[in-house]
């Protein structure tokens, strides 16, 4: 597996779905529940794409939602109850009904990363629930966000199982 980005690198991008792990999430052995990664990560990635126009309301506005396709996920460090956590997004890239993100979980307690994935989401309609092209307005803040995230300054270690088509 390649080197995943560190935790200082990882934390100069924006922190999304900021907050301790609950309880309520907890396994067995007190430890955040494999479950949930992804739906931390999904929050996360879900509050970063409101600055370029897709709020949660969006399918009542628009008429369009984001649905994931596929994921491809890696852990890496567990999360404890009570561990802060929060979650930091780059945007891979795009095409005409589809963009790639990889999504970082981090561990802000003990300053780790604990999971990354990759996602690939579309644009569906929500009358026929068919992918979609983006509406220009959104394709834009998306090829903005894929431009900003190029220049960071370190690449992402991606799986290679994921892909635009």
């Amino acid at each position: 597996m390649s080197t995943q980005p560190t935790y200082d690198q990882l934390v100069t991008l924006p922190a999304y779905a900021v907050q301790p792990v609950p309880s309520a999430f907890e396994d067995s052995n007190g430890f955040l529940n494999v479950r949930h990664y992804l739906g931390i990560g999904s929050e996360g990635l879900d509050e970063s794409l409101h600055q370029i126009g897709i709020p949660f309301n969006w399918p009542m506005l628009s008429g369009h939602a984001c649905l994931s396709a596929e994921h491809h996920v890696t852990y890496l460090h567990e999360l404890r109850t009570g561990d802060e956590m929060s979650v930091r997004v780059r945007i891979l890239g795009r095409s005409e009904r589809a963009a790639h993100a990889i999504v970082y979980v981090l561990d802000d307690t003990n300053q780790r990363v604990a999971c990354v994935f990759e996602e690939i989401f579309l644009c569906v309609r929500i009358a026929d629930r068919k992918t979609a092209p983006w509406p220009s307005d959104i394709a834009s803040g998306l090829d903005r966000l894929v431009a900003e995230h190029a220049a960071i300054g370190w690449e992402p270690a991606v799986s290679g199982s994921l892909a635009l088509r």
